[in-house]
């Protein structure tokens, strides 16, 4: 067993006029060291595809999870799926990505745009076995898995991207790649590399897709801990517990709350040093103690990470809003959603009495809810959460 993990990430955006897209991505963890990842592109556009598309993946990713042979999966599509009356075809096209033990790769591929895979910075010509499942022609691929690589899957909304209008004949597999290539040596998590991959297509189409257009990424990298330690523990009494099980552990140290940093410093011995700059109007000043990799406010810096988490699992619209500022919100965003796999959390109960203000929203008087909805959706980056209250 190796160290290696997962960050996968995925876009879509629907053919113009229409409110459902014909594409669908399903992931299904079989245990924390396998995934199933299932891109099923449904035949045309709107309702009917989105039910095939949505039918498709989670029947092949909940059979594959189930540990059964694709010849069975496939099978049991053309047989489940209904047959379209005026084209004659019964089911979606597809792309699975299974990752074992953290290990292999295997890639399996019917009628979507092959998977790009950029390895060492490079594009990666990987071998393909052609398989016939019921007169389909299935490819398949078996590879080990090395840190940093990049599987790109597609629906054929992105090749399609620009046809008859920048591109005559569409953008071709090979420029998708080159361009992807390019955005890979950048360092982006799966989500941003698939946002942008998606939202260069939706410029192509002149913002009028013409294709329901997706674009699923799964980037191999190492396990990298996070700890983040937010509010003094209910007990005094617990303070020097709290503080020695927080900076033993490995990795990056986040700690949000002035009371909390103060906390912190006595623990260390060091001096805070307050930032009296403002980065931006709604989020507080960060500040500095040795031993510890950032130092922020608290509740009102968790409110805005958690705006930005919501919006990172959805559109993905403010990744520029945090990705470049130095803010205290900023910085926690891309700590955790760009470099952490595991994040302990480290939670104190103490009630801050400058959060019963009734006139605060509610979310403000309750500093538990705030954990519970940022770990909720750090779960829902893939991330293994931790949780320990004080």
């Amino acid at each position: 067993m190796n160290d290696l993990c997962a960050d996968i990430g995925y876009k879509s955006i629907n053919h113009i006029g229409e409110e459902l897209c014909g594409d669908h991505v399903d992931i299904v963890e079989e245990n924390d060291d396998s995934t199933v990842i299932v891109l099923a592109d449904g035949l045309g556009s709107g309702v009917k595809a989105s039910i095939l598309s949505t039918l498709t993946s989670k029947i092949i990713s909940t059979m594959m999870a189930a540990g059964l042979p694709i010849e069975e999966c496939v099978s049991t599509i053309a047989a489940t799926l209904p047959v379209c009356s005026v084209r004659g075809v019964a089911y979606s096209t597809f792309t699975i990505i299974h990752l074992q033990n953290n290990e292999i790769a295997e890639i399996i591929q019917y009628d979507n745009p092959h998977v790009i895979i950029i390895r060492g910075g490079e594009v990666y010509d990987y071998p393909k076995t052609e398989m016939n499942i019921g007169g389909k022609k299935i490819y398949k691929t078996t590879l080990k898995m090395c840190e940093d690589d990049v599987f790109i899957a597609m629906s054929d909304g992105c090749p399609h991207a620009g046809l008859g209008g920048l591109y005559n004949f569409g953008w071709k597999r090979e420029e998708i790649a080159s361009y992807m290539q390019a955005l890979v040596a950048g360092g982006y998590t799966a989500k941003n590399l698939s946002t942008m991959l998606v939202d260069e297509c939706d410029r192509l189409y002149g913002h009028k897709p013409g294709d329901d257009t997706t674009s699923c990424v799964v980037k191999i990298r190492r396990r990298e801990p996070m700890n983040i330690l937010f509010g003094p523990p209910s007990n005094r009494d617990d303070a020097n517990r709290m503080m020695s099980l927080f900076f033993s552990k490995e990795g990056k140290h986040i700690i949000c709350g002035g009371t909390t940093s103060s906390i912190a410093a006595k623990y260390l011995g060091k001096p805070i040093r307050a930032s009296l700059t403002f980065e931006r109007s709604d989020v507080p000043p960060i500040a500095e103690l040795e031993g510890v990799d950032l130092v922020t406010e608290g509740v009102i810096t968790m409110n805005k990470v958690i705006q930005y988490a919501k919006d990172y699992l959805g559109d993905n619209v403010y990744f520029e809003h945090w990705n470049f500022k130095r803010d205290g919100a900023s910085l926690i965003s891309r700590l955790l959603f760009e470099e952490a796999t595991d994040i302990n959390f480290y939670v104190g109960r103490a009630v801050n009495p400058a959060h019963q203000n009734p006139d605060l929203p509610i979310n403000f008087n309750i500093k538990m809810n705030l954990v519970e909805e940022l770990s909720s959706c750090l779960r829902k980056m893939g991330k293994r959460i931790k949780v320990s209250y004080f």
